[in-house]
């Protein structure tokens, strides 16, 4: 059974960096892909950042250059390191596993960036 537990999240200021961890503890499955999507009240969730075995790490615009994806497959973990964080970054962050067209979700971590 699948369980993504994130961890990492807490209260930043603006410029600083903080490092997201996802660990499936719950199987041994070999995904497909890992990411992380956030979301803010009254927003769609949105992806942030990809790491899928066919394609490598793929970015959303508003954190190129400033995030980076990466992914222990022996362990089953994903990372996402965040640096010059904005305001804007303000978000729950969620972990994301896929598999085979199946898809599962961690709780979510929050992530404050004060001004």
């Amino acid at each position: 059974q699948v369980q993504l537990v994130e961890s990492g999240g807490g209260l930043v200021q603006v410029g600083g960096s903080l490092r997201l961890s996802c660990q499936d503890s719950g199987s041994r499955f070999s995904f497909d892909a890992m990411a992380w999507y956030r979301q803010v009240p009254g927003k769609r969730r949105e992806p942030v950042a990809v790491d899928s075995n066919a394609h490598g790490p793929d970015y959303a615009d508003f954190v190129k250059g400033r995030f980076t994806i990466s992914r222990d497959t022996a362990k089953n973990t994903v990372y996402l390191q965040m640096n010059a964080l904005k305001p804007e970054d303000t978000a729950t962050y969620y972990c994301a596993a896929f598999i085979s067209g199946e898809d599962y979700w961690g709780k979510g971590t929050l992530v404050t960036v004060s001004s």
